[in-house]
């Protein structure tokens, strides 16, 4: 296995915080925060904005999204343990949004993990979305950035998840490969060494989770396949005003 190391010799960090209650312990001199949720929030998102949708407003709970329904050019969103919450059409499934055209759209969006955590992050300086589904275009442009980066994953319920975890690995391999970024958290290398043991099958990551049971319960495959499947798209979603937008 190759080795990660500690250069010294960066101008900026990169960081992985593995779960939402470790953020204050990492956000101190991050300039930019990437949240993550791959199942399936920040997936949905991404699609969701790829399929043409305006705007995103996250919201913590679910009477804030509820107000939406039924409004003209709203859509509300509604995720709580995996389900869609009753009384919505929609929870947090990027399927849902693929194949729509959701030109002239807000949606109102609260879900267990994802929501909550851009929202406890929404003081940094720039916000943004990943997810497999825009890898790449994510990376390129992290890389372009002259400031420090905090990859926020949103875990499961304030605890650690695989997917989210390897997420940040892969995107720490692209950011320390450009030799502008160095880490000094050894939750960064773990990150990176996890992406290294599933960058050839990230459904791997499914097959070794303990979740796998209730994702195949709830019928969520398709889902998870989607999810996991890079490079789907070139958006960037970017917090402005409590709001997430399409960069420009």
């Amino acid at each position: 296995m190759e080795t990660v190391g500690r250069s010294t010799d960066y101008p900026y960090r990169v960081e992985v915080c593995f779960m939402p209650g470790q953020y204050p312990l990492y956000a101190q001199d991050m300039g930019i925060v990437v949240v993550i949720d791959v199942l399936r929030a920040t997936s949905a998102m991404v699609a969701a904005f790829e399929h043409g949708v305006d705007r995103i407003i996250p919201v913590s709970t679910i009477e804030e999204a509820r107000q939406y329904i039924g409004r003209p050019g709203y859509i509300a969103a509604a995720e709580r343990n995996g389900e869609v919450v009753d009384g919505f059409a929609f929870g947090n499934s990027p399927l849902a949004y693929v194949g729509q055209d959701l030109r002239g759209h807000t949606i109102v969006m609260t879900t267990t993990n994802g929501t909550k955590a851009i929202n406890l992050a929404k003081g940094a300086r720039t916000l943004v979305i990943g997810s497999f589904l825009n890898l790449s275009a994510l990376s390129e442009w992290l890389v372009k950035q002259n400031d420090n980066i905090l990859l926020l994953c949103s875990g499961w319920k304030d605890k650690f998840n695989l997917e989210d975890s390897v997420f940040a690995g892969a995107v720490m391999d692209r950011l320390l490969e450009s030799g502008k970024f160095g880490v000094e958290e050894d939750s960064s290398i773990a990150a990176k060494y996890m992406y290294m043991a599933a960058r050839d099958n990230f459904m791997s990551i499914l097959k070794a989770a303990p979740r796998r049971r209730r994702i195949e319960q709830l019928h969520l495959l398709p889902d998870v396949k989607y999810c996991l499947t890079p490079d789907q798209s070139g958006v960037i979603p970017v917090l402005r005003d409590g709001e997430l937008v399409r960069m420009a």
